[in-house]
């Protein structure tokens, strides 16, 4: 067995001591292990405070489980990622990487629902949106007016509202809850909880009702319904997901002179002789490379964080291994003409669940030969993610010729799917007890992830706000000024 090569990035005690005279530490070194949202969001953090940083990812480029790849001709996201107007954590990172205009908000609040399953037999088309009035008044005629419920139930739905509003986030006793039979305590009757609550709920928690905990659902409504009136305005990428979080990422990591090594894995973390860190890695085949910091970020998924933390840096490490997964499923549909004439829509009555348009961020839309390539987006996809593609592919078109009547009769070019059997933690009541905050029993390391206790679900919201608290832990250790970048972007 040879001993893994000492990194020139090693740095000993009294250089770590050492400060400037503004008291920051000179030639400090930091390693984050993963190169997701939270990873590059804690490099980033890190080399605005002046620590030297090098990022680590495993896989060939940075992004996590929010990236794109190309299949033909055409740039394919993963899956379908959304935020709100209210994640403002995710907005200040846009604008970090200077991508904010290829990410756009909408202007107001405007979610076409599409109901097949109306007893009547014929589609029924209703809109969740907001008019420009005060919390909660701004949903009040959207509510009024949204045809998938009876009149008794919108009513119910506005009482239910306003005692969400009620509820206080910061009770642990929240998190022992479901959603489901808060709701139903609440007069929600089943198909409320389907038309409406499990419409944004599964989207955003990646989770029904009944396996949501309270906390992380009360959470998404509170601060997305009901803290102001553009909370909830939706925003997606109108290029590939690469370009943000991998192309924009990697530049605005170089220009904050952090050394970004891809293809590269983590395979221990020890403490060094020195008091500081040891990361041991593997690059290529072969190739092994011990790397020295005084500050170690660890932004990987909870199975791999629990694999690689040392002895005693949290009280009880295999709680990790009891944070549960959810899976996501993506259907993608390449159309030999258009179908449809909306961004996106949600359905009713159908197991289809989100569809958006992606025929221009994906390419198709500037070639000659037109056509429409469509994404549905299938969170909590449990009963489908295994399922063979040609019986997806039964399965699924049917739906959408039901849902588009102008699929009916048109060609398809390409089906496929991707995968993410692991996409999210799972939000089931008690894994708030679980999620370990930022900071570790060990100084100088400190944990990042959207499974960490951010107060979020699983999000793209959640993963940069663990990254700013990781970054802000470890700072603070350093005794370096702790200036936190979402209260500037609030």
């Amino acid at each position: 067995m040879t001993t893994p090569r000492t990194s020139p990035l090693t740095t000993t005690r009294s250089e770590r001591q050492r400060s400037d005279e503004d008291g920051r530490p000179v030639g400090a070194a930091a390693v984050v292990i993963g190169g997701g949202l939270a990873g590059v969001t804690a490099a980033l953090e890190l080399a605005d405070a002046g620590l030297r940083v090098t990022l680590l990812e495993g896989r060939p480029r940075l992004g996590g489980l929010a990236f794109s790849f190309r299949r033909g001709e055409l740039t394919i996201d993963n899956g379908q990622h959304v935020y709100l107007r209210c994640c403002t954590a995710y907005r200040w990172f846009l604008d970090r990487v200077d991508a904010a205009g290829l990410a756009p908000l909408q202007q107001r609040l405007d979610v076409p629902v599409l109901d097949i399953g109306h007893p009547s037999g014929r589609p029924r088309l209703g809109r969740l949106r907001r008019a420009q009035l005060p919390v909660p008044l701004h949903l009040a005629a959207s509510l009024a007016t949204y045809p998938h419920l009876s009149l008794a139930e919108r009513a119910k739905v506005g009482r239910a509202a306003l005692a969400l509003g009620g509820l206080d986030l910061d009770d642990p006793a929240l998190d022992g809850e479901d959603f489901a039979s808060w709701l139903h305590r609440h007069g929600q009757s089943d198909r409320a909880i389907e038309a409406l609550w499990d419409l944004v709920g599964v989207a955003t928690l990646n989770a029904t009702a009944d396996r949501s905990s309270l906390g992380l659902a009360a959470k998404v409504f509170k601060t997305g319904l009901l803290s102001e009136p553009g909370a909830a305005d939706i925003g997606w990428a109108r290029v590939p997901l690469g370009e943000l979080h991998d192309v924009r990422a990697r530049t605005a990591l170089d220009e904050a002179g952090v050394r970004t090594e891809l293809r590269t894995r983590a395979t221990a973390i020890t403490r060094g002789e020195d008091g500081g860190w040891l990361v041991d890695i593997e690059a290529g085949p072969g190739g092994t490379e011990r790397l020295a910091a005084g500050t170690v970020v660890l932004a990987v998924p909870q199975r791999e964080a629990h694999g690689l933390l040392p002895e005693g840096a949290l009280d009880d490490p295999d709680r990790l291994l009891e944070i549960g997964t959810a899976p996501i499923l993506n259907l993608h549909v390449v159309y030999d003409r258009k179908v449809l004439r909306q961004p996106f829509f949600a359905a009713l009555g159908s197991p289809v669940q989100w569809v958006f348009d992606r025929t221009d961020s994906s390419g198709l839309g500037g070639r000659a030969d037109g056509g429409q390539y469509l994404a549905v987006s299938q969170s909590a996809a449990h009963d489908d993610i295994d399922r063979p593609v040609a019986e997806l592919r039964e399965r699924y078109l049917p739906e959408l010729e039901r849902l588009l009547p102008a699929a009916r009769g048109a060609g398809v070019r390409d089906f496929f799917v991707t995968r993410e059997r692991t996409a999210t933690f799972a939000p089931t009541p008690g894994v708030g007890r679980l999620r370990p905050h930022a900071p570790t029993n060990a100084p100088g390391l400190c944990l990042a992830g959207a499974w960490t206790a951010t107060g979020w679900p699983a999000t793209m919201e959640g993963a940069v706000r663990s990254g700013v608290s990781a970054a802000g832990a470890a700072l603070s250790e350093l005794g370096l000024p702790r200036r936190n970048p979402l209260w500037e972007a609030a």
